[in-house]
C-alpha cells in the first residue's frame, strides 16, 4: 500500500469516527450543561469552594470568576514548581528557575502548554501529575465554561445572567473530561504508553555509553493533553516519544481525542439555541477549513522538493518513521487547528509551505475546530462578523439567531478579533528589532523570521507548538511569550463574555423576508470566506516575508 493511500485511509477513518460521535456526544454535553441536577461529588466540591451552584452570574461576574480562578491557578503552579526540591517524587530535581516557572505556570493555566524546558530533566513526578496535569483538566474546563456562557447569550432573552462559572467548570471536569480521560488512559497503556512512578533507569547503549531513561505517569497526562487541546509533553520529544505515543494506532487515537470535543460542541450549541441546523452550519465551516488544511499540509509534505525528498519520495526530515510523512502531517494539521500544540514531528523541518500552513492554522484564530470551548465561541464571533458584513451589503440591520448585531456588539467582536494579531505582530517586530533576541534564532533570513513569527503566533493563540529552531529558554522570551499567552487567552474571553451579556439582554427579533438564513450552504461559505479574508489581510505581509519568501527561494 502506498503512503498516499495509507494517508487517505487514515484521514478517512478519522472523519468517519468524528461524524459518528458528533451527535451523541454533542447531545450528552447539552444535557450536562442544561441539567438542574448536581451529582453528589459535585455538591461536595461546591461546599468545599463555598459557592452556590444555582446562583446565576452576570457576564462581568462570570468574567471575574474566570480571572480569579486563573490567577490563583498561576500562583499555585508557580509556587509548586519553585518548591519542587522539597516535594515528594522530585527525582532529585531542584526548584524550577523563576523565569521558567513563570512561563510554565502561565502556559499551562492558559491552555497553551508552551514548554521552554525538557520535561524529563526538569520536572518530578508530583509536579508533572499534580501540577501540570491538573491544569490540563481545569484550563480546558475553563474554555468549555466560557463557550457555554457565550451560547447562553444567544439562547436567552431579556436577562443579564449567563449561568454560573463554578458549576460549568466542575461539570466540565467531572462529567466530560475525567470519564473520557480515565478510559482513554487505559487504552494508551494497552498500546504501550508508560504509566508508573519509577525512578530514572540508567541503561548502556550499543556504543558503550550510558543513557538515563525517565518513566512516570505518562499515559494519564498524554490523554488529557490531547483531549483538552492542551499540548505540551511529558518528554521533550513530545508525542514523537514512544513512551507517549507508541504506535500508529495510538497516533490515530490521539488525533481523535484532540478533535472530538471541539467538533461535537457545535451540536451542543444547536441544541441550546433550539435550532440544530445552526450547529450543523457551524461544524460545516470548521470541517471545511480543517479539510483544506489537512490536504494542503499533506500535499506540501508528500511533494518532491529537492534532491533528497525526491529520492525518499516525500519531505521526511523531522518525521518519526513509526508514523510516516502523511500521518505526521495530519497530526500537525490537527494540533495547529485545535490549539493543542502537541507534535509528533518537528515543524521546523517541514517544507516552507507546510510550515506556513501550520502557522496559518493558528492565525485563523484556532477555530477549525479550535480549542475545547474557545474554538466554538471564536467561530461564533466570526459568524457575527459575517452577518454584519452581509447586513451592510443589503442595507439592513444584521441579525443572528434572533439577536440584532449593532454597534456595541460589533465593538466587542472587533476587539476579540484584533487582540491576537496585535500581540503576534508587535511581539514578532519587537523580537526582530533586538539584536540579542535575533541571536536566539538558529537560522537567518526568511526561515529565521518564521521561527520568531511561529513562536508569537503559537503563544498568542494558546497553541503551544514551536518551530524548535528558536532558543526561547531565556528570561526575555520566557517573559514576552508569557505575556502573549496571558493577554491572548483572557482578553478574548472577556470580550466574548461581554458580547454574550449584550446579546442576552436583547428581546428576540422576529424573522422577516430580509433576514439572512444562517443555516444554509451560502452562509457556511460566507463564514469560511470572511475567516480566510480577515486572516489574509492581517497576516499576509508577515507570511510573505517568512514562509512564502522561503518557498520562492527553494
Amino acid at each position: 500500500m502506498s503512503s498516499t493511500t495509507a494517508g487517505i485511509l487514515f484521514i478517512g477513518s478519522l472523519v468517519i469516527a468524528l461524524v459518528a460521535v458528533h451527535r451523541p456526544f454533542g447531545d450528552y454535553m447539552y444535557r450536562v450543561f442544561t441539567s438542574t441536577r448536581h451529582l453528589r461529588v459535585e455538591r461536595g466540591l461546591y461546599r468545599l469552594i463555598g459557592v452556590n451552584p444555582d446562583a446565576e452570574q452576570k457576564w462581568s461576574v462570570y468574567a471575574r470568576s474566570v480571572l480569579a480562578f486563573s490567577l490563583v491557578s498561576v500562583l499555585f503552579l508557580y509556587a509548586f514548581q519553585r518548591l519542587q526540591g522539597y516535594l515528594l517524587l522530585n527525582l532529585g530535581f531542584k526548584g524550577v528557575p523563576d523565569h521558567i516557572a513563570w512561563n510554565t505556570a502561565i502556559s499551562f493555566v492558559t491552555n497553551t502548554n508552551w514548554q521552554a524546558y525538557s520535561g524529563e530533566s526538569t520536572m518530578g513526578h508530583l509536579v508533572q501529575m499534580s501540577g501540570l496535569a491538573v491544569q490540563n483538566f481545569v484550563s480546558a474546563a475553563v474554555g468549555i465554561a466560557v463557550a457555554m456562557a457565550f451560547v447562553r447569550g444567544f439562547a436567552r432573552k431579556k436577562t443579564d445572567e449567563l449561568g454560573n462559572f463554578w458549576t460549568d467548570l466542575v461539570r466540565a471536569c467531572v462529567r466530560v473530561l475525567l470519564p473520557i480521560a480515565a478510559v482513554a488512559a487505559i487504552v494508551l497503556i494497552a498500546g504501550g504508553a508508560v504509566q508508573n512512578f519509577a525512578d530514572p533507569h540508567t541503561v548502556h547503549t550499543v556504543a558503550g555509553g550510558t543513557q538515563t531513561i525517565t518513566g512516570g505517569p505518562v499515559a494519564s497526562q498524554e490523554v488529557i493533553k490531547e483531549l483538552g487541546t492542551n499540548g505540551g509533553g511529558f518528554y521533550n520529544a513530545n508525542s514523537a516519544h514512544p513512551f507517549e505515543n507508541p504506535t500508529a494506532w495510538t497516533n490515530w487515537i490521539e488525533i481523535f481525542l484532540l478533535t472530538m470535543i471541539a467538533f461535537s460542541l457545535p451540536r451542543t450549541f444547536g441544541r441550546m439555541v433550539g435550532d440544530k441546523r445552526q450547529g450543523y452550519a457551524i461544524v460545516s465551516v470548521m470541517a471545511t477549513l480543517a479539510v483544506l488544511s489537512v490536504i494542503a499540509i499533506n500535499v506540501a509534505q508528500l511533494a518532491h522538493h529537492g534532491t533528497v525528498p525526491t529520492a525518499v519520495g516525500a519531505a521526511a526530515e523531522g518525521t518519526e518513521t513509526r508514523f510516516g510523512v502523511s500521518n505526521s502531517a495530519t497530526f500537525a494539521a490537527a494540533t495547529t487547528l485545535t490549539s493543542t500544540g502537541a507534535v509528533n514531528s518537528f515543524h521546523d523541518s517541514y517544507t516552507s509551505l507546510g510550515g506556513g500552513v501550520t502557522m496559518l492554522n493558528m492565525m485563523l484564530g484556532e477555530v477549525a475546530p479550535g480549542g475545547v470551548g474557545s474554538g466554538l465561541y471564536g467561530m461564533l464571533i466570526l459568524a457575527v462578523i459575517t452577518v454584519f458584513v452581509a447586513g451592510l451589503m443589503v442595507g439592513r440591520t444584521p441579525e443572528y439567531l434572533g439577536k440584532k448585531i449593532g454597534g456595541r456588539e460589533m465593538k466587542f467582536a472587533s476587539m476579540y478579533f484584533l487582540v491576537t494579531p496585535v500581540i503576534v505582530l508587535v511581539g514578532t517586530a519587537t523580537a526582530m528589532a533586538m539584536p540579542g533576541q535575533r541571536a536566539s534564532m538558529l537560522n537567518t533570513g526568511p526561515h529565521g523570521l518564521s521561527e520568531v513569527l511561529y513562536a508569537f503566533t503559537s503563544a498568542a493563540n494558546n497553541n503551544g507548538s514551536a518551530f524548535a529552531g528558536l532558543t526561547v529558554n531565556t528570561p526575555w522570551y520566557d517573559t514576552a511569550l508569557g505575556l502573549a499567552m496571558v493577554f491572548g487567552r483572557f482578553l478574548p474571553m472577556v470580550f466574548a463574555l461581554a458580547l454574550a451579556g449584550s446579546l442576552a439582554r436583547q428581546s428576540p427579533t422576529p424573522v422577516s423576508e430580509g433576514t439572512l438564513p444562517t443555516h444554509r450552504p451560502l452562509f457556511v461559505g460566507m463564514v469560511a470566506g470572511v475567516t480566510l479574508i480577515l486572516v489574509g489581510l492581517t497576516f499576509f505581509p508577515a507570511l510573505a516575508l517568512g514562509p512564502l519568501a522561503e518557498g520562492i527561494h527553494q
